[in-house]
């Protein structure tokens, strides 16, 4: 069974940092890796996506150059550096895998619980 659990998540001032983290287990060999985030009153929206080998990333443009996705295999673990925070990225951040790297939140077949990043202004 495929498990995710998303950490690292908290408050943090507008132009801070944070690192979320995704730890994987159960077998998703050949999987990529996504992060979403969903805002109070707002559908939830695509952040990045990494395929298996790292060699295929993309990012949403309102992201693209603050944020960093990456993945170590061997630990079983994904990561979102996020840098030059904004309010606006406040959101509850969910990681996820799924067997063909896309965009869509409906073609990833699991999901971790969340986890909270609050920007002050």
């Amino acid at each position: 069974q495929v498990q995710l659990r998303e950490s690292g998540g908290g408050l943090v001032q507008a132009g801070g940092s944070l690192r979320l983290s995704c730890a994987v287990s159960g077998r998703t060999s050949g999987y990529a890796m996504g992060w979403f985030r969903q805002a109070p009153g707002k559908e939830r929206e695509f952040v990045a996506t990494i395929s298996w080998n790292g060699e295929r990333i993309i990012y949403a443009d309102s992201v693209k150059g603050r944020f960093t996705i990456s993945r170590n295999n061997p630990r079983n673990t994904v990561y979102l550096q996020m840098n030059s925070l904004k309010p606006e990225d406040t959101a509850v951040y969910y990681c996820a895998a799924s067997r063909t790297q896309a965009l869509s939140a409906t073609m990833y077949n699991y999901w971790g619980q969340g986890t909270q990043v609050t920007v002050s202004s």
